[in-house]
């Protein structure tokens, strides 16, 4: 999570340096920095699903080659519920309001937000491995079992994303 955070912040051009001394506007520069941070982050996220739901299709395209397409449903169930995900994930909001919106987020209830989408991207770590067990049981009695598991990571993927836009709605406005 810092790391994407040190990042941003440690490419900053001189002039952003400079501002960052003026007081009250190094904090808008922080929340600025915070939201670059949140958006590589999420772009970061949606990439590594992406990837994941590639594998998704060429199991579709093995199975295919098998003759076993009576799993193909199935299966496309992960799939569009990863695709979900990762469009929600793409255009989600960027966890910070402008300097002139009428709805501000203080830098605590940013770095709650930052820590969930963090949490998103640890899922993909689960959702590999459902597909790696598809994967490996692919042409065993196994495969039902592990396809129902790969639905039910998916989906918990896109409960997760539900609950960071509950807390987006959550956050309330600074004074």
């Amino acid at each position: 999570m810092s790391d994407i955070f040190d990042k941003v912040t440690g490419d900053q051009d001189p002039i952003k340096k400079i501002l960052a001394k003026i007081p009250g506007f190094k904090g808008y520069i922080e929340r600025g920095d915070r939201r670059m941070s949140d958006k590589l982050l999420r772009d970061t996220i949606a990439d590594e699903f992406e990837a994941l739901n590639q594998r998704v299709s060429s199991l579709q395209r093995d199975l295919i080659s098998q003759g076993e397409i009576g799993y193909l449903d199935d299966l496309e169930a992960a799939a569009i519920k990863l695709r979900q995900f990762i469009d929600r994930v793409r255009t989600a909001s960027y966890g910070y309001a402008g300097l002139f919106d009428a709805i501000k987020i203080k830098e605590d209830e940013l770095a709650q937000v930052y820590e969930y989408d963090n949490a998103l991207l640890a899922l993909s770590d689960q959702v590999r491995s459902a597909i790696d067990n598809v994967e490996t049981s692919i042409g065993t009695e196994g495969l039902d079992a592990a396809i129902r598991h790969l639905i039910t990571v998916s989906q918990q993927c896109v409960d997760a994303f539900n609950k960071r836009s509950e807390v987006m709605k959550g956050i309330a406005p600074e004074a």
